[in-house]
Order: C-alpha cells, then sequence, then structure tokens
C-alpha cells in the first residue's frame, strides 16, 4: 500500500528497502532496524514485470524487509515527469503484491550527488557504473530515515 510519511512512521522499526528504480536496473539499498543508516544492497537488472516483482519478493523476504522507500525522480522544479509517472505507476503495481507499506520520496540530484562522490574517492568508470544504482538506492533511503527519525530541536510547549 501507498503511504505518507505520517503512516510510514507509524511502523516504528524495522528493515527498510530503498529502490531506484531505473528503466534497465533497480538499485536496491538496506537499512537497520533502527534506522540509522542505510547500506547499499544489490542492483537487480530489470527483465519483465512478472520476474522483476518476483525477484524483489524474494528479496524482501530474505532480508526481512517492512517498508519500502522508493525514489521518485520529480523535475527540478518538482513537477512530474514522464519518468516519474513511469516509477508511480511501478510503485503503485508492486505495492499490493509485495504487502509491505511503500513511501515515494523525492530523488532529485541522488544520482550526481552519489557519481560525485565516487569520482572524488577515484571510483573506475567501470567501477561506477556497476554500483551507482545501489548506492543511489542507499542515498534515497538515507535521505528518507534521516527525515522521519529527526527528533526536534526543543520540546512542544
Amino acid at each position: 500500500m501507498l503511504v505518507d510519511r505520517a503512516g510510514f512512521g507509524e511502523l516504528g522499526g524495522g528493515r527498510l528497502a530503498g529502490l531506484d528504480v531505473g528503466t534497465k536496473t533497480i538499485g536496491i539499498a538496506t537499512c537497520d532496524a533502527g534506522w540509522t543508516y542505510a547500506s547499499p544492497h544489490s542492483t537487480l537488472k530489470r527483465v519483465k514485470f512478472t520476474p522483476d516483482l518476483a525477484a524483489l519478493k524474494v528479496l524482501l523476504d530474505r532480508e526481512r524487509i517492512v517498508g519500502l522507500v522508493v525514489g521518485l525522480p520529480l523535475s527540478m522544479d518538482g513537477s512530474d515527469s514522464p519518468r516519474t509517472q513511469s516509477v508511480r505507476a511501478f510503485a503503485r503495481a508492486i505495492a499490493e503484491p509485495l504487502a509491505r507499506p511503500l513511501l515515494l520520496w523525492d530523488e532529485r540530484w541522488s544520482t550526481q550527488a552519489v557519481e560525485r562522490q565516487m569520482i572524488a574517492d577515484d571510483w573506475s568508470r567501470a567501477r561506477r557504473a556497476e554500483a551507482i544504482d545501489a548506492h543511489a538506492a542507499a542515498h534515497i533511503l538515507q535521505g528518507a530515515i534521516d527525515a522521519l527519525t529527526r527528533q526536534p530541536l526543543l520540546p512542544p510547549a
């Protein structure tokens, strides 16, 4: 089921997975049960919807994932693009069969930020190409868990 931030926050813990959905691959990241840190997990080469869904289900069950954060590729002005619509459709299609809460998360600049860091860390082009999608998924997931667990600076009055 697609949920908003409040609904997703009600999970109150458990491992999450972040997905960076592309046309050829799906980058996958996971986080710890306390929602502290996200780590790149793997990259799924897309085939067709049914085998992609089956592979995701196996991975999510094996890793004991309780919720999904799917990166939403909004345009720079925050509007939807054809790519945004495609990812929304994919998220709607997987939400029910995977039987886990699913949160769409703004992923603007995620891949670019990760690629800049990989270049700064002197990763080769081949190594970057192999790992960038899973690392982008980790960047997306980390942003979501940071926002979901943020404590207010001052207690309520």
